[in-house]
């Protein structure tokens, strides 16, 4: 498309615009800052608890108070978003999922305390049934299916709850069908008209979620895999639908997940639509480079910012990573 633009070498010399720092950044088509990120955290029961995750070296499962701390640092470090996801005490799962829409639960009590301590930092909070299920699953199980309109009702419950404590962002990940609408709907009756909702819209049934489950407590407790619901990794005109019906229910802002296995269908999305478009560079993601990274076969540094930086380059707004705090002080060094 752009041979008739071009001249012939010696004319041309693409080597020319990449001699030095200063012309690399003259012509540079993408750029990563401090902005496009959204932290991801696990948030847990106790005080002063900081408990290392196995799966994924350098992220914890923190209290409330250290909760806190964690918003302040990112706060500090200019990263506008911290996504809460709870690590719910086993005793509190249940086939009715009530935990999912307490007032006081680990998601809504972290939430205020954010909000009280780093009135400025945007918090996001996850829409799904799965850390509160007895069955893993992201929605109610009745007789081995996983009901849709049911659990839709108990997602909008829990979405008001949320909002009601605080929440900036709601991201609802659950892939129920006709939820979008339910919680816009509902969340301008209530009189939350000011709150986002980020779909994950185009979410896949990967295989790169295994250590976030380990992080809040879902691996054991998932009966059978969510293929009725979560996106066949072969599809990708689905994801356009999936997304364009989002958008038409009320979704400010929409994700693909898993995020580096996916780009094409984050550059789908954003040049069908031109909505903002988030992709989540999973756990699995996140675990696969830190491996590396521990065995030296990789630049940490290096392979961590690249790797934030195709986000951009597919059409990404922003990413949320585990990443986060170690980017915005590389990027504050830059």
């Amino acid at each position: 498309m752009f041979s008739h633009v071009q001249g012939q070498f010696p004319h041309t010399r693409f080597r020319r615009v990449r001699k030095s720092a200063a012309t690399r950044a003259l012509v540079r088509e993408n750029t990563l800052g401090v902005g496009d990120l959204i932290w991801p955290v696990f948030v847990c029961d106790g005080d002063g608890v900081e408990d290392p995750v196995a799966s994924m070296p350098g992220v914890m499962r923190r209290s409330v108070d250290k909760i806190v701390e964690a918003a302040s640092e990112a706060f500090d470090l200019g990263i506008p978003a911290i996504c809460l996801f709870p690590y719910t005490d086993p005793a509190l799962k249940t086939e009715d999922c009530a935990e999912a829409w307490n007032p006081n639960n680990l998601s809504n009590r972290a939430t205020r305390a954010i909000k009280k301590a780093v009135p400025d930092i945007a918090v996001m909070t996850d829409v799904a049934l799965d850390p509160y299920n007895i069955n893993g699953h992201d929605g109610f199980v009745e007789g081995g299916v996983i009901v849709n309109d049911k659990t839709v009702e108990a997602l909008v419950k829990q979405a008001l709850s949320q909002a009601e404590a605080g929440a900036d962002i709601i991201g609802p990940s659950d892939m129920m069908d006709g939820r979008i609408g339910a919680l816009r709907t509902a969340l301008e009756r209530e009189g939350h008209s000011n709150v986002l909702l980020m779909s994950y819209a185009a979410k896949y049934a990967s295989g790169f979620y295994g250590p976030f489950r380990d992080a809040v407590g879902a691996s054991g407790a998932l009966k059978g895999d969510k293929t009725t619901y979560q996106m066949d990794p072969a599809n990708s005109d689905e994801a356009l639908r999936l997304v364009a019906r989002d958008l038409s229910e009320g979704a400010d802002m929409v994700m693909v997940k898993p995020g580096m296995p996916y780009l094409d269908i984050c550059r789908r999305v954003k040049d069908s639509f031109g909505a903002p478009t988030y992709a989540y560079q999973v756990s699995g993601e996140y675990a696969m480079l830190q491996a590396a990274f521990q065995n030296g076969w990789l630049d940490a540094d290096k392979v961590m910012m690249e790797s934030l930086l195709t986000f951009k380059r597919a059409g990404c707004d922003g990413i949320l990573t585990y990443f986060a705090p170690a980017a915005a002080r590389k990027l504050a060094k830059a």
